[in-house]
C-alpha cells in the first residue's frame, strides 16, 4: 500500500495532469457493465477492461472482475497482464490514502468510521492505517456477520479499539470512509464535525452518492480531476443540480494537494471532503509500480520497457 500511494504521489509531483487523462467507457452489458479505462504517455500505455456484475456475490463471485494490460510507451506492445480487481482494490484505497496525507493533520489517533464491509472497506482500513494512527474503528455495514469479520480484522492489525455501529457514530469521528455500492447518502452530514475528513470512493455515477448535499455544502471539496468529478460525481452533481452548491465548490484537486498549490485549510472550521470515482492514470501509476516490482522480485534484467525514473504516467 505504501509503495502504491508513493507512486501516484510521484506521477503527480512529475507533472501529470489529470485532467487530461482519457474518459471511462462505460458499455451496459446483460450481466451488468463494461468499463473501460485507458492511459498512456511517452514511456507507458495501458487500459483496464473491468467487468461490474451486481449478480456475482449472490453465487459467491466477486462483484468486480476484469484485468489490466500494460503496454511499452513507444512501441505499444504488450508487457504484463495483471489481475484488474486486485489493481482496483490496491490503487482506489492508495489514492483515498494519498488525499489522506494532506487532508489529516498528523498527531494524535484517529476515531474511524468505516462504511462497508467488502474488499474496498478492507483495503481502505489498510489505507488508512499506512498514513495515520488510528484508536478506534466503527464498522457500519449492512451484513452484521460481514461487518463483524471487518472488525476482527481491523483488530489483527491492531487497532485498539473496534466495533460495529450505526451511522450516527459519524457524530463522533474524525475520519469517516465510505467505500459502498449505495445510491443514497449512507449519513446526515449534519452530524459530521468540522475538522472532520469524509472520503468517498463507492460510486462514479451522476445519480448515485453516498454524501448528502448537506455535507457537501459545508465541506471544502477535494476531487482527483474537475473534470472527472463533474462528469460522473453524483456526491457533487446532485447538490449542483439542487442550487446548493455551483460549479466552482470544488476547492481543489488532489495534484493541488501533493504539489502544494492549494494546501488543505488549517483552522478546522469546515469537514474536508474528498470524492473520488477513479481514474485510468491511476491504474497506470500502480500498474507501473507493480510491474517493476515484479521484475525486481524475480530479478529479471530490466527490459527496454522498464524506462527510466523520470516521465512515467
Amino acid at each position: 500500500m505504501a509503495g502504491a500511494v508513493d507512486a501516484l504521489a510521484e506521477v503527480l509531483r512529475e507533472g501529470l495532469d489529470p485532467e487530461r487523462c482519457p474518459r471511462r467507457t462505460s458499455v451496459p452489458v446483460p450481466a451488468g457493465e463494461l468499463l473501460l479505462m485507458p492511459a498512456a504517455t511517452g514511456t507507458w500505455a495501458g487500459v483496464k477492461i473491468t467487468g461490474v456484475a451486481p449478480g456475482n456475490p449472490a453465487v459467491g463471485l466477486p462483484r468486480i472482475t476484469g484485468g489490466y494490460l500494460l503496454l511499452d510507451g513507444a512501441t505499444l506492445e504488450p508487457v504484463a497482464l495483471l489481475d484488474g480487481a486486485a489493481l482496483t482494490a490496491l490503487r482506489t484505497p492508495a489514492v483515498s490514502a494519498l488525499a489522506l496525507r494532506h487532508l489529516t493533520p498528523p498527531g494524535r489517533p484517529s476515531r474511524l468510521v468505516l462504511f462497508g464491509s467488502g474488499p474496498q472497506a478492507y483495503g481502505h482500513l489498510t489505507a488508512v492505517l499506512a498514513v495515520r494512527e488510528v484508536a478506534e474503528t466503527v464498522v457500519v455495514a449492512r451484513d452484521p456477520e460481514r461487518g463483524r469479520r471487518l472488525v476482527a480484522h481491523a483488530r489483527a492489525l491492531g487497532v485498539p479499539e473496534a466495533r460495529t455501529g450505526t451511522a450516527g457514530d459519524v457524530a463522533g469521528a474524525d475520519l469517516v470512509v465510505c467505500c459502498t455500492t449505495a445510491r443514497t447518502p449512507l449519513f446526515d452530514g449534519r452530524l459530521v464535525p468540522a475538522g472532520a475528513t469524509v472520503v468517498a470512493v463507492g460510486s462514479h455515477e451522476p445519480d448515485a452518492r453516498e454524501t448528502d448535499t448537506a455535507l457537501v455544502r459545508r465541506s471544502s471539496v477535494y476531487v482527483e480531476s474537475r473534470a472527472a468529478a463533474l462528469r460522473e460525481a453524483g456526491d457533487l452533481l446532485i447538490p449542483e443540480a439542487e442550487g446548493a452548491i455551483g460549479p466552482g465548490h470544488i476547492a481543489g484537486t488532489l495534484a493541488d494537494l501533493v504539489t502544494g498549490r492549494c494546501p488543505a485549510p488549517a483552522d478546522g472550521t469546515a469537514p474536508r471532503l474528498f470524492k473520488s470515482v477513479g481514474m485510468a492514470w491511476e491504474d497506470l501509476a500502480v500498474a507501473v509500480a507493480v510491474y517493476r516490482a515484479a521484475l525486481s522480485a524475480t530479478a529479471e534484467p530490466p527490459s527496454r520497457a522498464t524506462g527510466g525514473p523520470g516521465g512515467e504516467t
